[in-house]
């Protein structure tokens, strides 16, 4: 298990994007009056001429960059997930999806991640809507680490990309020398018993509970799911298969999520097991810290805990 260390994603995020900048002239970024908070402001002391401003006007933000994709330009736009989701879906759909744009879309603190903004700024719901726009790649690091090898990758994929992306310091999953491919899902945890299945800040909060079953007897294999769209259906099918059991793990709605995507996948190719989902239920937020958030929204370590050994007691 690497060492338990924590990291500000946006930092990596904001250099990432001015290294880019510095080997691709065509890189363009795009914020929402939200350049301090996602650290684009890096990008933009280093480029300004390649950096908009658009305002609190999300919508036309995504129309912007549309049309600096239609000229051969890559924008990068970046809000808070709910703002650059559900508050422009329209123009997603139809002036970045519809006409297959190159257009990456940055949505910073998903869920729970929100803490005291509260309701009105947590989406539960973004994954579900992005995966329904046609094309559309979905993708969720769970660090730093992943985060910098995959935005090489995420620069040279030529299609629309949704990037749910944590703004504060997130535990480390993975170490500098780590293979993380944009397409594949990574076994961090080997077992036999059951599979968990995790993305974004749930992958730190399986691993623990992989730890602290161990201990219990229970052998828990653990896949680190950064893409939502398109699935790797074979790591994931083959774990299936092989532990007969499987649990999914998601700040998000459990209704449109991760864990509807692996239960039709399941259905999809016969595979008959017991399988339980860790998400949030049919609610809005509120405000609080994350630990409350996450313990009264069924997120927490003990919460993947009890969700397994109910999955595994049904293999009985």
């Amino acid at each position: 298990m690497s060492e338990v260390k924590k990291i500000a994603t946006r930092e990596s995020y904001g250099n990432a994007l001015a290294e880019l900048g510095k080997q691709h002239e065509d890189v363009v970024v795009l914020d929402a009056d939200l350049a301090g908070a996602t650290k684009t402001s890096v990008f933009m002391k280093a480029f300004p001429e390649r950096h908009i401003d658009c305002g609190i006007a999300e919508g036309n933000m995504m129309g912007v960059a549309a049309g600096l994709a239609s000229c051969g330009k890559v924008p990068f736009c970046s809000s808070f997930s709910p703002f650059a989701t559900r508050r422009c879906y329209d123009q997603i759909a139809v002036s970045v999806g519809y006409t297959k744009q190159n257009v990456k879309i940055v949505g910073t603190d998903p869920g729970i991640m929100a803490q005291v903004n509260g309701g009105t700024h947590m989406s539960f719901e973004d994954v579900a809507l992005m995966t329904q726009v046609p094309d559309m790649i979905v993708v969720e690091p769970c660090d730093c680490v992943c985060l910098d090898k995959l935005f090489p990758q995420i620069l040279n994929c030529d299609k629309p990309m949704y990037i749910r992306l944590q703004r504060k310091k997130t535990p480390a999953i993975y170490d500098d020398n780590a293979k993380i491919d944009l397409f594949k899902a990574n076994t961090i945890v080997e077992g036999s018993d059951v599979t968990i299945i995790a993305c974004g800040i749930m992958v730190h909060r399986a691993r623990t509970a992989a730890a602290l079953l161990k201990q219990q007897g229970i052998s828990a294999r653990v896949i680190a799911l950064h893409t939502y769209k398109p699935l790797d259906t074979e790591t994931i099918l083959n774990a299936c298969r092989e532990t007969g059991a499987v649990v999914t793990c998601e700040n998000h709605h459990l209704i449109g999520g991760l864990g509807s995507e692996i239960a039709a996948l399941l259905m999809q190719n016969d595979i008959c097991i017991p399988m339980t989902r860790v998400g949030i239920g049919d609610r809005y937020g509120e405000v609080g810290k994350e630990a409350y958030l996450a313990e009264v929204m069924h997120l927490t370590e003990q919460d993947i805990i009890e969700k397994t050994k109910e999955a595994v007691s049904r293999k009985k």
